[in-house]
């Protein structure tokens, strides 16, 4: 039941600050409890929202949310930042502990997916060649070898952003050697990519890639995990025993190892499926099938220094990386996040690791005058939890790439409040369609940072992050959907 007496008090005071304010009003004139009545109540008068809009600038609702905040229960103790910011007065408009570094989860996206598209364009595109060498004779048999030639495609095999299947790929690829006239091969099929040379790296320190007592890694060699047995499962069923620690292995397929038992301060090096290797193997498998028979094997072949003559049959184009960044962040993808920081370290420096990566994206960003005060960049994705960034250096961030000439394909890749992505479940009534931004979620981490259009037409850029918050993350996306709500009528 509402308290009618303490309603009409919140008039009381809210008429008095009418009157007796020039420009601000002191956030105690604020009542949470005030507004829940508000919509609930037939009010005597409609000079009460007269009185909240006069007084109560949208700046000035904004500070209250946030000065309300940090007495809820669920925020009190915990350790979160917000800024919105102006990019055409370049100014702060409001905020709370913007310079703070905090755990940005997926958040990290941002920078990852922003520095491929600026080093390599939107309309970059990774190619994958069936070739062959020696000669057809005139029964169709080739006395040669059928090359795989490679790109470090992240998206090969995956139906990711439009990418084809491994079996669309291998269809176009007999395809073309029929219009070659190929009715056999009396060779090998070789695989060679020297993008990604090895399929074992080291993981980037402090990973969690899923929390609920149980630990997900990329493939690689991690320290401090030792397991007493490995075993293979198909990660389809769900059905996940608790007393387990399970491993994540393959970006392409959905497989994980796990470990029965930790043996400490060991190596566990996981066995992955590398996309080319897969390929290329269902590859012969298909043209055995289809009545094509090939003498020899596949075969990995890196490097060549002598190279043989080769002929193309057919190319495979992947998406356009503008394609593949809007599934990244639409889906908050972090195998094709991860291959995107690979990427430009190979195209920068001509070195695949995760490092060459961090180099590149932590100068890229310098380049950008990034406030690298505060910023820890250690993975591609936003899994690790040593990642650390500031509300408002994202906020800069986002508001230099205003004027660039991919602008729009990057706002266009981000979540949109309401309807799309992993915002389509927030901002359902307030600030749906208006809220452009990336998410972020680990356990007791989540963020959000992007664009916001509001009321009056602006364009506005905001930062908001939550660590350690209590509750449920139903309940920390609620308050943050509060804090932004009266932001949309600045």
């Amino acid at each position: 039941m509402v308290n009618f007496r303490k309603y009409v008090s919140g008039i009381t005071v809210l008429a008095t600050g009418f009157f007796f304010a020039q420009s601000t009003v002191s956030t105690v004139l604020y009542s949470q409890a005030y507004d829940n009545q508000k919509n609930t109540l037939n009010l005597p008068s409609p000079i009460t929202a007269a009185v909240e809009k006069t007084v109560l600038s949208a700046k000035e609702l904004v500070d209250i949310n946030v000065n309300t905040m940090m007495a809820d229960p669920v925020l009190k103790n915990a350790t979160w930042g917000f800024v919105v910011y102006d990019p055409k007065t370049k100014k702060v408009i409001s905020s709370y502990n913007e310079t703070t570094p905090l755990v940005p989860a997926s958040t990290t996206k941002l920078l990852t997916t922003e520095t491929a598209m600026n080093l390599l364009g939107e309309n970059y595109r990774w190619m994958t060649q069936l070739e062959y060498s020696g000669s057809i004779d005139e029964n169709g048999v080739l006395n040669g070898n059928l090359y795989l030639v490679g790109s470090g495609d992240p998206s090969l095999g995956t139906n990711k952003a439009g990418a084809w299947s491994y079996r669309d790929i291998i269809s176009d690829f007999i395809g073309g050697m029929s219009r070659e006239g190929i009715k056999k091969v009396n060779g090998d099929i070789v695989i060679q990519t020297a993008l990604f040379k090895g399929n074992i790296s080291g993981l980037p320190e402090n990973v969690v890639w899923l929390e609920n007592n149980n630990y997900y890694l990329p493939a690689g060699t991690t320290h401090e995990i030792n397991p007493a047995n490995e075993k293979l499962i198909v990660k389809n069923s769900g059905s996940f025993s608790a007393d387990k620690k399970y491993f994540y292995v393959s970006p392409y397929v959905k497989k994980v190892v796990y470990a029965d038992k930790y043996e400490g301060d060991g190596i566990l090096t996981t066995k992955i499926p590398d996309a080319p290797a897969y390929l290329a193997n269902t590859f012969r498998t298909t043209l055995v099938k289809s009545g094509i028979a090939v003498t020899g094997k596949v075969t990995p072949k890196m490097t060549d220094a002598n190279p043989e003559s080769r002929k193309m049959i057919a190319m495979y184009k992947s998406p356009t990386l503008g394609d593949i960044i809007y599934y990244t962040n639409q889906h908050s993808d972090n195998s094709l996040a991860e291959a995107l920081l690979k990427t430009v370290g190979f195209q920068k420096l001509g070195d695949q690791t995760t490092e060459s990566g961090r180099i590149v994206v932590t100068e890229h960003l310098k380049d950008r005058n990034f406030d690298i005060e505060g910023l820890n960049y250690i993975d591609g994705s936003g899994l690790s939890r040593s990642n650390h960034v500031t509300p408002i250096a994202q906020a800069k961030f986002l508001t230099s790439l205003m004027d660039e000439k991919y602008f729009k394909t990057y706002l266009n890749s981000l979540p949109v409040g309401g309807q799309s992505g992993t915002l389509k479940r927030m901002f359902i009534g307030t600030g749906n369609g208006q809220v452009f931004a990336k998410t972020g979620t680990l356990n007791k981490v989540k963020t959000l940072a992007g664009y916001l259009k509001t009321n009056t037409g602006k364009t506005l850029v905001f930062s908001l992050m939550v660590n350690n918050y209590a509750g449920s993350v139903d309940m920390v996306k609620k308050r943050m959907e509060r804090i932004l709500e009266p932001a949309l009528d600045l």
